[in-house]
């Protein structure tokens, strides 16, 4: 009897247990509480943006004019530099071997030189003395003629000796200006950010994904603000602006506007929601503040309100307006 009935009895469990089962299975996994409770705006109003920070003078992609394999390096990270200081050096073997060649070049050219104004003054001397014969008996037209053209010729001579020693001084300074160009130089005075290279290395020229070094003026920091395009219309130049640390909201800093690109580009950095829009155009404005003011390094993400007039209330009124006249 115990029999008949703990069959069933089982097998109603075990129904219950699947279908328990199969409902958990299906709730949808609960959402994980935020690591930080994100930055709220401070005003009414506002327009949000996610700003990064960059240096005063625009992040720095250093090149190098000329391929080759990176000699010396004479900086590292975090070093202040100078304007026109030395960053790193290529390998000038070569260029310097074919200095040494201008330089004995050029010297040969001005012994030439000194050949040259030798036999000109040899030839205009003896010029000189038959001129200077009174009597055209003591000496021949012929003579006279010959002498005149030999003087002629070294003049020409000279002169074609001095073109050389011209053109001897130009190549050389080609040459050392090749030379000056395997040194990379600051165009500007400030902190190293970023060094990518290594002595050994060969150092291509032109557009790299990965800059050789990176350079900027750290005396005032800014942040690129991306303003949607569908926003742009309520940016206001003069309104305030405060900037959050992502990561730590109780940072916080007040933003001046430095300045505001007036072209309007792709947006570059992607949410990566499913429901993004890749062809979303953005305006970018620029915020300076102090350095001091918050512990923030180049490249960091910013949450940025920036206070807006609120056309909610105008637009109540004129719909109001709109009303009445249409009940007159």
């Amino acid at each position: 009897m115990q029999i008949k009935y703990t069959l069933p009895l089982l097998a109603v469990a075990g129904f219950l247990f699947a279908a328990y089962t199969v409902r958990n299975s299906y709730q949808p996994p609960p959402v994980a509480k935020a690591v930080t409770e994100p930055a709220s705006a401070p005003f009414k109003a506002f327009i949000a943006g996610a700003g990064i920070v960059e240096a005063q003078s625009r992040n720095i992609d250093i090149g190098t004019p000329l391929p080759g394999i990176i000699k010396t390096v004479t900086v590292k990270v975090g070093d202040q530099v100078k304007a026109g200081a030395a960053l790193f050096y290529l390998d000038d073997r070569d260029t310097r071997a074919t200095l040494a060649i201008k330089l004995a070049d050029l010297a040969k050219a001005k012994a030439d030189v000194s050949v040259a104004k030798a036999t000109f003054i040899d030839a205009k001397s003896l010029n000189d003395l038959a001129e200077a014969v009174t009597d055209r008996r003591a000496i021949s037209a012929e003579e006279l003629l010959r002498r005149r053209n030999a003087m002629l010729i070294a003049k020409a001579r000279l002169e074609s000796a001095q073109a050389l020693v011209q053109q001897a001084e130009a190549s050389l300074a080609d040459t050392e200006t090749t030379l000056n160009r395997l040194i990379v130089r600051a165009p500007i005075a400030g902190e190293v950010l970023q060094v990518n290279i290594r002595p050994g290395e060969f150092a291509q020229a032109g557009f790299l994904n990965t800059p050789l070094l990176v350079l900027g003026n750290l005396d005032q920091l800014h942040v690129r603000v991306d303003i949607d395009e569908n926003d742009a219309w309520r940016f206001d130049k003069n309104s305030k602006a405060i900037a959050f640390l992502r990561g730590n909201r109780r940072f916080k800093v007040d933003l001046k506007l430095a300045y505001v690109e007036p072209f309007v580009v792709p947006k570059k950095s992607l949410t990566g929601d499913s429901t993004e829009r890749v062809d979303t155009r953005v305006l970018q404005a620029l915020y300076q503040f102090d350095r001091k003011q918050l512990p923030i390094y180049v490249g960091q993400q910013m949450d940025v309100f920036i206070e807006a007039q609120d056309y909610s209330t105008s637009k109540d009124s004129e719909n109001h307006q709109d009303a009445q006249g249409s009940s007159l």
